[in-house]
């Protein structure tokens, strides 16, 4: 059994007290001189004016976050700046003050964007100002007992390989997790994914030890009347869990989600896509760690709107350095990375903070998204990409720096679900898309849709920022369902993995069907000087990989020719057999080269760093577990065994 803790309780911050005092009055009397938001009569009166909100927020702001705290959460934030704002304006008169119509939110955030800058410039990093405000609340949700073994927060950073992972710890971004590898007190490992190497078929392994079936990002369902399934868009990501989920979750026993796809069978959740629908779920107790302090809020607002500053900044670079690959990123990508790598880490982060310093949570699961979104879109290796992770390494570090203060031991798992690979594009490359090399393969009179758009749409649905729950929709909408139903062909794409059904049959064709058919088809794809090789299932043969210069038979493991596996990973016959036995596996699965020299693949969506296939570093992510932890040495394959590491060791801490 574990000995009592001692609780310390955190340092009184009196220089970042003093720098947040300056920071306000320097905020407040730039505000005034030029008359944005804030009309005052005498300057003199800003110092006073700024020692008085504080007393007030200290004494007024804990009862009041409870009172409105379902307006600061269905508001998702934006609440907290206008209650803020609203009592300034009713105590500003007493001053002279008189804050006006847009001052309720610009007064809060530029003193927050002052008081951030200041701190950047005297190199002040003290997190205890607001470890103390978040303790003020769980004081009055810890229970008389705490408990004795020890909790677990799995961190997921979205997308980071573990090469990608070895090179920011070797340029020293990432101390904070240097410090747990060098310690000897973590274990780094690689392990390997399914095919596909994306976030549906991860964590529904690693949150449900069940991803049979999603053979890819999104996939038709032949005998559901040709229907898309994919891992994304509300409801389908409900229907996915209600299949993969046999109660058993990685999360059940006592369990937190914060930010992933699916549940792990708990029903505190924050952010989960799996329920997300579910309003009153919304209102979840961890919130109050977010609106804790009056600017903190504040703080993340100012930070939002620096990261799409930055992005619009990068996306200038990139076309003036014409830095390739590149694609178009467009407006509309500005707030989404912003919400991602921003809003998002920022939320995950303080509600994580909040669960371990009440204690009850056993373990808590939160995927972190920027790396992953800004990879996709600026390269995998990309600056951006590396000061995102930058970025996470400071949220590890606040992580760590919050367990000191919990009423129990909380010991940290940081991992990925995948990595991703770079490249141009396959249209860059080839030309055209992989909808018209098809169509190009095909009799004229073949009706065909495809659906070779990135995962950005579904990125955005995460970010409250742009999307209220109300709005949120499937990605395949009627017309789109429509469309399914009507068409011939069908083209899908997951990275560099592509999918072609052929709809008219409601069975799978068979290798010698498809050629007795469509003569042109097979060969025209894979001559394709960008195509690596397809998965076909033969009537005579079984499932085979066929490859320009020869043919990998599966079922006997045989090779007729030259290997068209060779460079994709000694696993790579024993995925692509997994996903064959799928029910939904397509007529035709297409998997584009990998150049390893260049170490690129090329994406059928249009994105710079990919994953969904298998080539390059997108099949190999990382976990950084507890030393103490009893994992075996053997090469770790598949989510479904990160659910088992996991779920096996917070078993026995709860027996030790």
């Amino acid at each position: 059994m574990t000995e009592e803790r001692e609780i310390p309780k955190p340092k009184r911050p009196l220089k970042r007290s003093l720098l947040i005092f300056v920071g306000e009055v320097i905020a407040l009397y730039i505000l005034c001189y030029f008359g944005i938001g804030v009309k005052v009569s005498y300057f003199d009166d800003i110092a006073l004016f700024v020692i008085f909100i504080s007393i007030i927020n200290a004494l007024l702001w804990p009862i009041l976050t409870r009172v409105f705290m379902p307006f600061l959460v269905i508001t998702f934030g934006i609440g907290s700046l206008i209650l803020n704002g609203l009592i300034m304006s009713l105590f500003a008169p007493i001053f002279g003050f008189e804050i006006t119509d847009w001052g309720l939110i610009i007064v809060p955030i530029f003193m927050a964007a002052v008081t951030t800058i200041l701190s950047a410039i005297v190199t002040i990093d003290d997190d205890s100002s607001y470890y103390r405000s978040v303790i003020r609340d769980a004081l009055r949700k810890r229970p008389k007992d705490a408990k004795k073994y020890p909790g677990v927060i799995v961190i997921e950073i979205d997308g980071l390989a573990h090469s990608v992972l070895n090179e920011a710890l070797e340029k020293g971004l990432m101390p904070a997790t240097k410090e747990l590898i060098d310690s000897k007190s973590h274990t780094l490992r690689e392990w390997e994914t399914d095919l596909s190497s994306q976030t549906g078929a991860s964590q529904a392994g690693i949150l449900h030890g069940n991803n049979e079936g999603i053979t890819a990002f999104r996939w038709i369902e032949k005998s559901n009347d040709n229907q898309m399934m994919q891992c994304s868009g509300v409801s389908k990501v409900k229907v996915l869990e209600e299949r993969i989920s046999n109660g058993d979750g990685l999360l059940v026993d006592n369990g937190a989600s914060r930010s992933n796809l699916f549940s792990g069978d708990t029903d505190n959740v924050i952010f989960t896509f799996s329920k997300i629908t579910q309003v009153r779920k919304l209102f979840n107790k961890s919130w109050y760690s977010v609106f804790s302090n009056p600017s903190y809020f504040a703080y993340i607002v100012f930070l939002l709107f620096a990261d799409m500053g930055h992005e619009i900044y990068s996306q200038i670079m990139h076309k003036v350095r014409d830095i390739r690959p590149r694609i178009k990123r467009g407006i509309l990508y500005i707030p989404t990375r912003a919400g991602t790598n921003v809003y998002m880490r920022e939320i995950n982060t303080s509600t994580l903070i909040g669960d371990m310093m009440v204690g009850e949570v056993d373990i808590a699961y939160s995927t972190y998204l920027g790396y992953d979104e800004i990879a996709h879109h600026s390269g995998v290796r990309d600056s951006d990409a590396f000061n995102a992770l930058k970025d996470m390494d400071r949220q590890i570090k606040r992580l760590i720096g919050a367990s000191v203060y919990s009423p129990r031991p909380y010991q940290f798992v940081i991992q990925s679900d995948h990595g991703q690979t770079n490249g141009a594009t396959f249209t860059q490359r080839n030309g055209e898309s992989l909808e018209e090399l098809v169509k190009s393969l095909l009799p004229n009179d073949m009706s065909i849709y495809a659906n070779l758009s990135s995962d950005e749409k579904q990125a955005q649905n995460f970010v409250p920022l742009i999307k209220t729950i109300s709005n949120l929709r499937d990605a395949n909408d009627d017309d789109a369902e429509g469309e399914l139903t009507d068409s011939d062909v069908i083209v899908l794409a997951s990275g560099n993995l592509g999918m072609i059904y052929l709809t008219r049959w409601t069975k799978r064709l068979t290798y010698e069907e498809i050629n007795a058919l469509f003569p042109e088809l097979i060969p025209g794809i894979i001559e394709n000087e960008y195509v690596g090789f397809i998965l076909v299932r033969s009537s005579e043969n079984g499932d085979m990989a066929i490859g320009k210069n020869g043919i990998y038979y599966l079922d006997t493991d045989e090779i007729e020719g030259e290997n068209p596996l060779e460079g994709f990973g000694k696993n790579a016959a024993r995925h692509l057999r997994r996903n064959s036995s799928f029910e939904h596996t397509p007529d035709i699965l297409v998997n584009s080269f990998y150049d390893a020299e260049a170490d690129e693949v090329c994406a059928f969506e249009e994105l710079v760093g990919s994953h969904g296939g298998i080539g390059g570093d997108q099949s190999k992510p990382f976990i950084l577990y507890p030393s103490s932890w009893d994992v075996s040495s053997d090469e770790i394959i598949g989510a479904e065994s990160i659910y088992r590491i996991i779920k096996e060791n917070t078993k026995k801490l709860k027996n030790q």
